[in-house]
């Protein structure tokens, strides 16, 4: 199972931008997607995280700004980002956990390449 993120790009502060996750391969269930961002020099954050059942988790004083959704049938996951502000700026990533019946049956985690996402001030 494979992600690939989208939709990053550079924005001006109060901008908005929807990034998007989708996992591609056969036979596969994606149970919980989150994304995570990392600036140079930081630590890697939550930004949200959303289960296959749709309950949401997001990081800290993100929730208001930021929204995440799925659809479960494209295997697609979203980030609606609004009101943006230079300190988002940092690379997106998504993760999901997935269960592949192959056969063997694997269950794993799955990381995609990330989408940068540039916020000018």
């Amino acid at each position: 199972v494979q992600l690939q993120a989208s939709g990053g790009g550079l924005v001006q502060t109060g901008g908005s931008l929807r990034l998007s996750c989708a996992a591609i391969g056969s036979n596969f269930k994606i149970n919980e997607m989150t994304w995570y961002r990392q600036a140079p020099g930081r630590q890697r954050s939550l930004v949200a995280s959303i289960s296959a059942g749709g309950v949401v988790k997001y990081g800290d004083s993100l929730q208001g700004r930021f929204t995440v959704s799925r659809d479960n049938a494209k295997n697609t996951v979203y980030l609606q980002m609004s009101s943006l502000r230079p300190e988002d700026t940092a690379n997106y990533v998504c993760e999901g956990d997935y269960i592949a019946w192959g056969p063997p049956t694997v269950v794993g985690r799955t990381t995609g390449q990330g989408t940068q996402v540039t916020v000018s001030s």
